[in-house]
């Protein structure tokens, strides 16, 4: 695979896969709420409460927005008590967020839910603990690629997808949360003999200040690095939660599904996740790929490339109505250029900001959950006022086409400033 067995003899493997494998399972806890939505409202709605469409986004949107918040948090707390500590310590409260779920969640109130949803946030907040961790032991010329395999912890959603409408049908809904809850438990004990933080000799890591944040704050290409990764990884994100939502709304609505009869209702809704697992693994998988790229194309050319894939694949979802296997074609090759996408800014990531990595992590990964929050909002509030996502679809569309004029502003500075003497191609 691309660049793959350029890390051969570099860093730690063990720190690499323990960081990805944390990353792994964190993101399918972050999600979790998305390919059980659909059981959720339904149990909800037998104890009265119907819930909105909107709500419903809101719901899933919680969980995407507690992990953007807390990724400063603990990308800060990376700068101070390392990496390790700080991915224990989340952690934890994931594991006891869980074990809760499992044990009271029948009656929960929609209220408990979003409450439920701060805690999972802090799965999301891996985010800035794995990447930073994984990165810190490779030299700039691997970036793309060893934050791409790290990052592939992606692929934790689709396993979400895969599984969890299935353990729902089986057991109910909240059983689905003792089986994350022990699985944490698991990759809680292998992250705790197998990960490392780099020593000194390595990477020498600088105590970090409200100043720093600060500093970094006021430096416009942080500003820019949000946009791109609000847009690749706040789509992609946004989607993968939403996807089961949006399946079942435009496809699913009956026994029959695409000419094929579906025994029960129940069976219905473990179809929809697996096709939606389909779609987002696309983007999981690649993200590695498209860090591989963009250190070999480098990482501006790469963000042109799969940004205006994802612009141009928007707009056919948007104004066509596709038979069933042509839209998750289209859905497929659309968070596949996502993930890649999400792969080449962090090729880029590293080599402007090496010595504030971890900070950089945190705030830009911030970025990118907010941004899922605001495709989860916009969704949700298409399909409410509209009755369909040909607005959603073309509002999202937008915002990509906005990101490639970013790219095309920045692109001559970021060459003939620190790209000359970063170690990499951008």
């Amino acid at each position: 695979m691309i660049g793959f067995n350029r890390l051969k003899g570099e860093g730690s493997p063990s720190t690499l896969f323990a960081a990805f494998l944390y990353f792994d399972m964190s993101f399918m806890v972050w999600t979790m709420l998305g390919p059980l939505a659909t059981e959720i409202t339904d149990s909800m709605a037998a104890y009265g409460f119907l819930m909105t469409a909107s709500e419903s986004a809101t719901m899933l949107a919680v969980p995407i927005l507690s992990g953007a918040l807390l990724r400063i948090v603990l990308g800060f707390l990376v700068g101070v008590i390392g990496p390790k500590k700080t991915a224990l310590m989340a952690q934890f409260i994931v594991m006891v967020t869980l074990f809760y779920v499992a044990s009271f969640g029948e009656h929960m109130s929609y209220d408990e839910l979003l409450l439920i949803g701060i805690g999972l946030g802090f799965a999301g907040a891996s985010f800035a603990v794995a990447l930073p961790q994984a990165g810190q032991w490779y030299p700039q010329r691997l970036q793309g690629v060893v934050l791409g395999i790290a990052g592939i912890g992606n692929m934790g959603v689709v396993l979400g997808f895969l599984f969890a409408p299935k353990i729902a049908e089986l057991w109910g809904w909240q059983s689905v949360f003792l089986v994350a809850a022990f699985l944490s438990l698991l990759v809680f004990i292998i992250y705790l003999f197998m990960a490392k933080d780099a020593p000194k000799e390595v990477y020498r890591p600088r105590v970090k200040r409200l100043s720093d944040y600060v500093r970094l704050l006021k430096d416009r290409d942080t500003w820019w690095f949000n946009l791109f990764y609000a847009v690749s990884f706040g789509t992609f994100v946004g989607f993968a939660v939403y996807m089961k939502v949006y399946l079942m709304a435009m496809y699913f609505d009956d026994m029959e599904v695409f000419g094929i009869e579906i025994l029960g209702e129940e069976n219905i809704h473990v179809v929809a996740g697996y096709f939606a697992a389909l779609c987002i693994m696309s983007g999981a998988l690649l993200r590695p790929i498209g860090g591989a790229i963009a250190d070999r194309i480098g990482g501006i050319k790469s963000l042109y490339i799969f940004l205006v894939n994802v612009v141009i694949l928007l707009t056919i979802s948007a104004f066509l109505t596709l038979p069933f296997w042509i839209a998750i074609i289209i859905m497929f090759l659309i968070m596949a250029n996502l993930g890649m996408a999400n792969g080449a800014v962090f090729q880029l990531v590293p080599q402007r900001f090496s010595k504030d990595i971890g900070i950089m992590t945190g705030i830009i990964g911030a970025a990118g959950g907010l941004g899922g929050v605001a495709i989860l909002e916009i969704l949700g509030a298409s399909t409410l006022t509209f009755g369909d996502y040909t607005v959603g679809f073309m509002f999202i569309a937008a915002n990509a086409l906005i990101a490639i004029v970013g790219v095309s502003l920045v692109k001559r500075r970021w060459r003939t400033t620190w790209g000359l003497k970063s170690g990499g191609i951008i």
